[in-house]
């Protein structure tokens, strides 16, 4: 369907979801979210996905990340 699913389909067994998962597991080998078609998807989807493991969610999350430390690294006396 050209969406990567996770397990059972990304499996050898399955051939990596009929291949579906041959981009994200190569870009992408030690994520392991349950919906790998959420990364780089435009949403910052948070928490599993805003790893470095995944890319901070493909990107995704960069700039909320980017945001998050500029206010934590302001020091106000």
């Amino acid at each position: 369907d050209g969406l990567c699913d996770t397990y059972p389909y990304n499996t050898p067994e399955c051939d990596y979801d009929g291949g579906d998962c041959d981009e994200f597991n190569e870009i992408y080998p030690n994520c392991t979210v349950e919906k790998p078609y959420w990364i780089g998807d435009g949403e910052c989807d948070g928490y599993l996905y805003n790893t470095p493991e995944c890319g901070y969610d493909g990107g995704d999350c960069l700039r909320e990340n980017k945001n998050i430390t500029e206010v934590t690294d302001c020091n106000v006396p």
